[in-house]
């Protein structure tokens, strides 16, 4: 790149920092509104700050050592400023105070904060632009950079800045905050860095990287506590959570500071337990350091058995309260029982389903160890679940749980168990029970059956023969207990799980509804094709059609889709029973919905679908169907109806046959806005 241009790609570089740090932009700055959130969930100066970041971003991508000695330089003043606060420290007995209290000092100190601030998400910004293939020519620079973070967050940490008092405690305390809150954010996003010096370098500066990680712990950990505020607890524990998911260090185990968070977490006298978010965070980092695999270590080295009994004593701590539950409930608990049991309930479900969420991509062994140190909570739900299930709250959160279990550990859980799960959930949702649910749209209720039904789709996905079984039960509760509840209701979240499921049950159970296969039924022609279960595959069809005539877009957009790709994997508009019964009534139903206009958003998906039913046997289409559908038209004369046969022109490629429908459709519309707009008895109709 030519000198001038270096030269000016630098000065633009600077340019836009300038303009984000108060101290050469104040005023502008303080014109952006910081308190109203907009579509995005963002403040007007967020915006303007997220956006001058991605240009800093870009000139990293393009010129990565010019824009980082641009931007190092700038972090360095504002940070020795920040650095430098600890001699104005002043204590008296237990309370600490900032001794800076001129108003001129507090304002560059208030625009310094901010700035740094702004900085430190600059630094964190660039962190993808240091890892990868350029690993190893930027990793000085990189090394710097987590060195000052490491620094910087370890003495926010030791000093405690945002607990002190200041002379402008509504303006100054939650820039201190915001400070420690942002760098350890940054180091956070360093974290898939540290992961590549840990598989790649670690060998050479093994002490280097120990370090580093040690000293990130000990900056987080005592940020674990009620007495931080709510941010800076949030900041320290995920970048705990991305320490042990992301980097795995082998040693962390052995830390102090981590076995005091352990310890914390699993203590039997919880008095002041973390907010519930923190709490999940947290156990999600313990989780992740005795389940995910060390990297750079063979599978014999793995320590697996000490991990699981770590684990299962970790998850049983979590769980303690809970499992306590069934040993003192009754079918009619008193209120003040109930209320303590759903509390406890909606407390430690999420927890667990976060645990097992997070592994749910990893190793087989991770998964066994997470499901045996489950076992008996799992074991626990399904039992409290009949107790329950007059409670939607709680049912809610245990279906949830359910519905991650099966999502994740179906193959740990095994057939047996799942069975019995499927089983108590399929007796225990009455018709009355699930219509009860579903008319309190948007209520927990209704969220229960969703989760219901997206428990059944997993399960229906299941390949092999183990859970086939329970096909006619799952087809029964949908079309005979959900289906006629929704049918004539909006209830959009339910019918979309339900149409879902309908799909999974016809795309992966085909062969339920149709014995011979697809290259059977080429090879040998459809009329030998075998149909079983004929009534249930013919109220699914007729459900599917109802749906186009109401005015849902989003379900109709979803089930034109799922009746395209029945079509295509099976060849659905080709089976006999649809072809000789159904084809001709949906080709109907989707061209009164292009007359009537009411989904003109999904008129390509309409017209590409009637192409293929009609392409199943065109000449029947042109001299049975259109002459049929032509005389059951509304609001036009015989001529004009001739009128329209005429246009129709039998075509057979889709871009004709599309604008031979527009046409068609067009016309009519037409004929029938001329017709109404005459005197009465002028035409006769």
């Amino acid at each position: 790149m030519p000198d001038v241009l270096l030269f000016i790609c630098c000065c633009f570089c600077l340019e836009v920092l300038n303009r984000i740090q108060f101290r050469y932009n104040q005023a502008q700055l303080e014109e952006l509104d910081d308190e109203t959130l907009d579509d995005d969930q963002q403040t007007e100066w967020q915006r303007y700050l997220r956006q001058s970041l991605e240009v800093v971003a870009k000139v990293m991508e393009l010129l990565p050592s010019h824009a980082f000695s641009t931007l190092f330089p700038v972090l360095q003043d504002n940070l020795d400023v920040y650095l430098g606060l600890q001699q104005f420290i002043v204590t008296n007995g237990t309370n600490r105070r900032l001794n800076i209290s001129a108003e001129n000092d507090c304002r560059r100190l208030h625009c310094s904060l901010r700035d740094l601030s702004s900085l430190l998400q600059a630094v964190g910004r660039l962190a993808e632009h240091f890892i990868g293939e350029v690993f190893a020519a930027r990793f000085n620079d990189a090394l710097v950079v987590v060195e000052r973070l490491v620094e910087v967050t370890c003495y926010g940490s030791q000093t405690s800045l945002y607990d002190l008092e200041t002379a402008v405690p509504s303006v100054l305390k939650p820039d201190l905050i915001d400070v420690h809150a942002q760098a350890l954010a940054a180091l956070q996003a360093y974290s898939h860095w540290l992961a590549q010096f840990y598989s790649e370098v670690h060998s050479q500066n093994q002490s280097q990287f120990m370090n580093l990680i040690t000293s990130t712990i000990d900056a987080s950990s005592p940020l674990i506590t009620t007495k931080v505020p709510e941010k800076l607890l949030l900041s320290a524990c995920h970048l705990m959570v991305s320490i042990t998911s992301t980097v795995r260090p082998v040693f962390l185990v052995t830390l102090p500071a981590v076995r005091n968070i352990f310890n914390l977490i699993t203590a039997e006298n919880q008095t002041r337990r973390l907010p519930q978010e923190a709490h999940m965070l947290v156990c999600r980092a313990l989780s992740n350091m005795l389940l995910l695999p060390w990297p750079n270590l063979p599978e014999s080295e793995q320590q697996w058995q000490t991990r699981s009994s770590n684990h299962a004593s970790l998850l049983a701590a979590l769980a303690r309260e809970y499992k306590g539950i069934r040993g003192t409930v009754n079918i009619t608990p008193r209120q003040t029982d109930l209320n303590n049991m759903k509390a406890v309930i909606q407390q430690t479900l999420p927890v667990l389903r976060d645990v097992v969420d997070s592994i749910s991509g990893e190793s087989t062994k991770s998964r066994q160890i997470c499901y045996q140190s489950l076992q008996e909570s799992v074991q626990v739900s399904l039992s409290l679940f009949p107790v329950f299930i007059q409670q939607p709250d709680v049912t809610d959160e245990m279906l949830a749980f359910f519905l991650t279990l099966f999502q994740a550990l179906r193959v740990q859980m095994g057939v047996a168990f799942t069975g019995q799960i499927i089983h108590t959930f399929l007796s225990m949702f009455t018709r009355e029970q699930l219509a009860a649910s579903i008319l309190q749209e948007g209520s927990a209720g209704c969220r229960v059956v969703q989760k219901f039904l997206k428990i059944l789709q997993v399960v229906v996905q299941e390949p092999g023969q183990a859970f086939k079984p329970f096909l006619p039960s799952i087809l029964s509760l949908c079309m005979e207990q959900v289906y006629p509840v929704v049918a004539e209701r909006s209830s959009p979240d339910v019918k979309a799980e339900m149409f879902e499921l309908l799909y999974q049950i016809l795309h992966q159970n085909w062969r339920y509804f149709f014995k011979t296969s697809v290259l059977t039924s080429v090879q040998r022609g459809a009329a030998e094709e075998t149909m079983e279960n004929e009534a249930q595959f013919t109220a699914a069809m007729q459900a599917f059609g109802q749906s186009f005539l109401q005015p849902d877009i989003h379900i109709f957009k979803q089930n034109i889709f799922y009746l395209e790709l029945l079509n295509s994997k099976h060849k659905l508009y080709h089976r006999k029973l649809f072809r000789t019964s159904m084809l001709f009534h949906f080709i109907n139903v989707l061209l009164q919905v292009l007359l009537h206009k009411s989904h003109d958003l999904l008129q390509e998906e309409i017209t590409l679908a009637i192409y293929n039913m009609a392409c199943v046997d065109f000449d029947a289409f042109y001299s049975a169907f259109m002459p049929e559908f032509l005389n059951g038209c509304q609001g036009v004369d015989t001529s004009q109806r001739a009128v329209l046969a005429r246009n129709f022109k039998l075509e057979r490629d889709l871009p004709s046959f599309t604008q031979s429908v527009q046409r068609l459709v067009n016309d009519l519309r037409y004929y029938r806005l001329c017709n109404s707009s005459l005197p009465t008895g002028t035409i006769k109709l």
